[in-house]
């Protein structure tokens, strides 16, 4: 059978497209070759100048890369666009600092490139030429612009990981380039403390490659440079290992000694293993550093040193110890479960390791062992109890399982939504009763132990002093109405994206938590210590207790109706038509057979019928509705709410909302 025509098309179409590809395939061989006669043949048969190859390499950055100036110029005359990128981001800029070619990095910035544009990994080309140690092209790049003090750019997901946020500097470091280090710093004006996303700063990144017999040299070098030149000696690496334990690692008594001689630097510091300075020496049977940290009054009691040099056998090393009193410690057994789910392996791994105890505490301030970070220090797991040492204040708590917003994103949250707020809402009162405003009422800020029990944090140090500055109560009472909000939502919405419509209408308690919201967010003059006792925390038997008590407090009245129509009484009452909803049996069997005073639709009717079938209960209501709190809290769900605040807005019979309900 003869093909239609559509078929002969697409077989035409698929053979261009073959052809198309072998070109670019051939293209980039040829470029990768040097081979200009090659290049400018193919390009004549058709092939894409901008064709890309494995990894997104076009032809141009493969000519940058191979150096080829006279190939680079050609590719950019016949169109070859300087702005491509590698699937990795990298354009022929970046290519051309890893060369550490001036020409063709001054040629193509005057095509228009960024100088501090950045591939996906957030490397620019400076920073590319600081990882090569290319110093010309470093000096030329900073003559035209470039900023010295960049830190990496990553994705927001990378970051979370702690990914990225090095500078030129680290990266200089971190490969042992010794002369482009001096030229950045002395020449450039590189600060040496900036910080990586895992807090690192230039000098860990120095030592980090130390002990590689290659690298040996200069990362001693680079060392000494950076302490002369004022490197803060406590930053840490990803493992908590200081620049005193990686120069331990090292075995390089210059440099330990150097370090020590800063005097700022804590000796005993441990990394997230627990292994101090002494203890790496120690394992690694190194007596010259071992001796200089003990002579600098490193302590020999935390770890077990003894048993390490025993276990290597070294005699000179277990001798030295002894000599500064280290002794031996035997191994405990004992097999520890903690109650904690969420922090379970964290603790155990405390519970086995050695460490110092500061009165009855035994923590390790180690990115592991860390709940919380704050701008005021950090929160560590810790077991037992605390005291003050070595400068810092150990303030114990009891175990924060988590805070209130992993709690309620949790599929299995079983919070009692009205006893968590009834804390929360303490927590602030005994907060603003010390003369502080909070001023950070997020969920995070609240943590939940592993009794259920909500805890206030302000370890940001937001907190402000109150003095008579209304406005700053007021911005917490907004502040706690919107976190109100949160949690009877169960967070399905972010904090600043929850509003009122979110509540569930159907909700047993819609309409107090709706007038309390309001009156949080209108600033209600009853303030915190007020709204404490609002209705919304009143369990269903002490709402109905409060509206059968009504009746007769008002019933002694001369005009009763006058309660609940006062010039302040704002609120219609929402049902008007009350004797039509009821029950029809309930009101004939309370009206007939003590010929009593008919039912109306008013109130104060209403409260007089809930109060009567109280005192004179009967069984064949009884059986008609079942418990009488249930029936008609759910007949009449905004009946407690329109009493309360009838009353409360009065001035004349406020009073009779006072009723005596559980302290917060």
């Amino acid at each position: 059978m003869e093909p239609t025509a559509h078929s002969q098309q697409n077989e035409s179409t698929a053979s261009s497209t073959e052809t198309a590809e072998d070109l670019a395939f051939e293209l980039n061989a040829a470029v990768r070759d040097n081979s200009i006669k090659g290049v400018l043949d193919l390009l004549e048969r058709g092939a894409d100048v901008n064709s890309k190859a494995g990894g997104g390499w076009t032809p141009l950055q493969s000519a940058v890369q191979a150096n080829n100036e006279d190939l680079v110029w050609l590719l950019l005359d016949k169109g070859a666009c300087p702005y491509a990128r590698k699937d990795n981001g990298g354009t022929a800029f970046t290519e051309a600092a890893i060369v550490g070619n001036v020409n063709i990095l001054e040629l193509l910035l005057d095509h228009g490139l960024n100088i501090n544009d950045h591939d996906n990994n957030g490397f620019t080309a400076f920073m590319e030429a600081a990882w090569y140690g290319r110093e010309e092209a470093l000096k030329f790049l900073y003559s035209k612009g470039a900023n010295v003090n960049l830190r990496r750019a990553v994705s927001e997901e990378r970051a979370k990981l702690h990914k990225g946020g090095a500078t030129a500097l680290m990266d200089a470091c971190r490969e042992g380039h010794f002369s482009a280090v001096k030229t950045l710093v002395q020449e450039m004006g590189a600060d040496v403390n900036i910080c990586d996303n895992r807090g690192r700063n230039a000098l860990i990144h120095a030592l980090k490659k130390g002990c590689a017999k290659e690298s040996y040299k200069s990362a001693v070098s680079i060392g000494h440079f950076l302490l002369d030149c004022g490197v803060d000696v406590n930053r840490k690496d990803e493992c908590g290992k200081t620049a005193l334990i990686l120069a331990v690692e090292m075995q390089s008594p210059d440099l330990v000694e150097a370090l020590l001689e800063k005097g700022e630097i804590d000796i005993d510091d441990a990394d997230e293993e627990g292994n101090t300075a002494l203890m790496v020496a120690v394992e690694k049977n190194d007596c010259n550093i071992a001796k200089l940290l003990c002579e600098k009054g490193a302590r020999t009691d935390d770890g077990n040193l003894i048993a390490v040099a025993n276990r290597k056998r070294a005699h000179n090393m277990a001798c030295l110890l002894r000599h500064y009193n280290a002794k031996f410690v035997p191994e405990n057994p004992e097999d520890w479960e903690p109650k904690s789910k969420r922090w379970r392996d964290q603790l155990k791994n405390l519970y086995k390791i050695y460490r110092l105890m500061i009165g009855n505490l035994k923590i390790f301030q180690c990115i592991e062992q860390r709940i919380h970070n704050t701008s005021q220090g950090g929160i560590y797991l810790g077991l037992h109890s605390g005291t003050e040492a070595r400068g810092y204040m150990y303030l114990c708590f009891p175990l924060w399982e988590k805070n209130l917003e992993e709690h309620l994103q949790e599929p299995e949250d079983q919070m009692d939504y009205k006893d968590g707020l009834r804390m929360i809402f303490q927590a602030l009162r005994e907060l603003h009763s010390l003369g502080f405003a909070h001023q950070d009422l997020h969920p995070r800020n609240f943590f939940i132990d592993l009794g259920g029990k909500i805890y206030l944090a302000d370890f940001d140090n937001r907190r402000t002093l109150i003095e008579g500055k209304k406005e700053l109560v007021n911005s917490d009472l907004e502040a706690l109405g919107r976190l109100m909000l949160y949690v009877l939502t169960r967070g399905k919405k972010p904090l600043q994206q929850v509003s009122v419509e979110d509540l569930a209408a159907d909700s047993p308690d819609y309409n107090e938590a709706l007038d309390l919201v309001n009156s949080l967010v209108s600033h209600d003059e009853r303030g915190l210590e007020g709204l404490s006792k609002h209705p919304f925390f009143w369990s269903k038997q002490t709402r109905f207790r409060f509206l059968k008590s009504i009746w007769n407090k008002i019933k002694v009245l001369h005009n009763e109706k006058d309660v609940f129509q006062g010039p302040n009484v704002a609120e219609s009452f929402p049902y008007p038509w009350w004797t039509k909803e009821i029950d029809r049996m309930v009101l004939n069997i309370m009206e007939k057979p003590r010929k009593a005073k008919p039912y109306t639709n008013d109130v104060t009717d209403l409260l007089r019928l809930i109060r009567n079938l109280d005192e004179h209960p009967n069984i064949r209501i009884s059986n008609r509705i079942g418990d009488h709190a249930e029936y008609f809290l759910k007949l009449f769900p905004a009946l407690t709410i329109y009493v309360y605040n009838s009353l409360h807005q009065n001035p004349k019979y406020s009073h009779l909302a006072d009723i005596q309900v559980p302290s917060l």
